[in-house]
């Protein structure tokens, strides 16, 4: 119980980041250059000292805690949405490992901003596309499907008509229409982006 509610305290914390993060993402339908003037907007709120160490604890904690929870569930998930409930997070859990490591490699050891640029080079880049893309969607849908699962467990009346099961169906479904327009914005609806050359070292160039 202590190790769930650890899971549930540092799932909220990152949620309401990764909210944050994909509200940034989707401003890139409007273009690179608001993407970037809504994250200079966000990062003081998240890239400070006291916020940054609570968000990156908070990350290790889910990792640790989802990777422990999945092995002691995946034999005793049953239902559709437990299932769902255990996978979504081992996927999100080193989906997370591996984009903070990226991060921090490229902000301290290739010295680069962080930002629309560094995020994209790879989603508009052949043949890295073929795995970022994937990656990437997999991510944001897993992040819905993760909600959805723990919103079906933990619903027990009706909202608008739906039942609980159709709320978590209605939340997944939304999760895979966001990660569309959020594509259509990090790759200039779908035709590209050109990548300045500073970031050129991201996609072997």
């Amino acid at each position: 119980m202590k190790l769930k509610k650890l899971h549930s305290i540092s799932g909220l914390i990152v949620a309401i980041f990764i909210m944050l993060h994909l509200t940034n993402h989707i401003s890139s339908i409007w273009g690179s250059d608001k993407h970037i003037e809504v994250m200079n907007l966000l990062r003081p709120f998240y890239r400070n000292i006291i916020v940054e160490t609570i968000l990156l604890l908070a990350i290790l904690v889910q990792v640790i805690s989802g990777l422990k929870l999945f092995v002691l569930k995946r034999k005793i998930a049953i239902t559709k949405y437990d299932k769902l409930q255990i996978w979504s997070g081992l996927y999100l859990a080193i989906f997370l490992a591996i984009h903070l490591s990226a991060v921090f490699g490229g902000r301290h050891l290739l010295n680069l901003d962080t930002n629309f640029y560094f995020g994209v080079a790879g989603l508009n880049t052949f043949p890295f596309n073929l795995f970022f893309i994937p990656y990437y969607a997999l991510a944001i849908i897993a992040f819905f499907g993760h909600i959805a699962s723990i919103h079906n467990k933990k619903m027990s009346y009706n909202i608008l008509g739906l039942t609980p099961s159709e709320q978590s169906k209605a939340i997944l479904i939304f999760g895979v229409c966001l990660t569309i327009v959020t594509f259509f914005g990090l790759t200039k609806h779908f035709e590209g982006v050109k990548i300045p050359p500073e970031y050129n070292i991201l996609i072997g160039k």
